[in-house]
């Protein structure tokens, strides 16, 4: 759990995701080597933030966001969300402007206006993000962004053993998305792949609860294709691995780009529950997080 926890506390709020992006890129280049297969590396210019790692023949392609929630600093001490972070009064934010680090708290008043309390005026534009404090017991991992550093963690131990398939590291999801949408064109037009697995957490809720398994959902605001979900399912039930199926009628991920674009793709998002959703206090649990890994490992096999 090191290289979650390192990742956990990576300042990378959507439109900055430049600093995970370079850990990710040093942490591939040292390890690669010692990995089952050596991917393509694909990045830079073209890729914005982003990273798009392809093993063998891919047939599959994963898609992990690296950015996170958090706050810009407006005026006045006034806060704007980056995403939907839940806004709690007295939450740690932490931050770097040009007049050095920042450690501030979170102000709610009783309107919900969101304000920074410290002890000077901050750079406007500066971007804030929860101050990260680990917690690990033998059952669960507990920080702030475990949506979607858990997902980043889970496909580079996927990585390690991939033989065929695609894993894409997308930034902006967290406020709107915009970067799938050119990665799967550049990964459709070059190698033809039309089917995906979407890499992130998801909630707790009255029927997905902790310690039952990696969920698989089976919609969420959008509707994904029947057809590829009873593959996954399938798959799923014959390999034992434990595993949930939820049901809601709201949020989305990277599938959003997919589904909309102008290529036939098929979407599934599989990933851990956790609770505390956006906030410093993300949950999830061990045994969830190990299904999510094995479950991967066979699907990027089967499909």
């Amino acid at each position: 759990m090191k290289l979650l926890q390192e990742m956990c506390a990576i300042h990378a709020p959507s439109g900055n995701e430049v600093a995970m992006t370079n850990f990710l890129l040093k942490y591939i280049d040292k390890h690669k080597k010692k990995w089952k297969h050596k991917p393509k590396v694909f990045s830079g210019e073209g890729f914005q933030d982003c990273i798009v790692l392809v093993f063998g023949k891919p047939r599959t392609a994963v898609f992990a966001h690296i950015d996170s929630i958090g706050f810009t600093v407006r005026y006045g001490k006034q806060l704007v969300k980056i995403g939907g972070p839940r806004t709690v009064d007295g939450f740690h934010l932490v931050g770097t402007d040009e007049k050095g680090p920042i450690d501030c708290t979170l102000n709610v008043d009783k309107e919900n206006a969101i304000t920074y309390k410290y002890k000077r005026e901050l750079v406007r534009g500066t971007e804030l993000t929860f101050k990260p404090e680990w917690r690990e017991t033998k059952d669960y991992v507990q920080c702030c962004y475990m949506d979607n550093r858990l997902g980043v963690w889970n496909a580079l131990k996927l990585a390690e053993t991939l033989k065929d398939g695609i894993i894409v590291f997308s930034c902006w999801e967290e406020h709107g998305g915009g970067s799938v949408s050119y990665l799967q064109k550049f990964i459709y037009d070059k190698y033809k792949v039309k089917q995906a697995l979407i890499s992130d957490i998801t909630w707790v809720t009255e029927g997905v609860p902790h310690g039952k398994g990696v969920v698989v959902s089976l919609r969420d605001s959008l509707v994904p294709r029947k057809s590829y979900i009873n593959r996954i399912l399938d798959i799923a039930s014959k390999s034992k691995i434990p595993y949930q199926m939820e049901v809601e009628g709201s949020g989305g991920s990277d599938a959003k780009e997919l589904q909309m674009s102008s290529n036939p793709w098929d979407w599934c998002f599989v990933g851990a529950p956790e609770d505390n959703v956006h906030s410093p206090n993300e949950k999830v649990f061990k045994s969830d997080i190990d299904s999510m890994v094995k479950l991967y490992k066979v699907l990027m096999d089967k499909l």
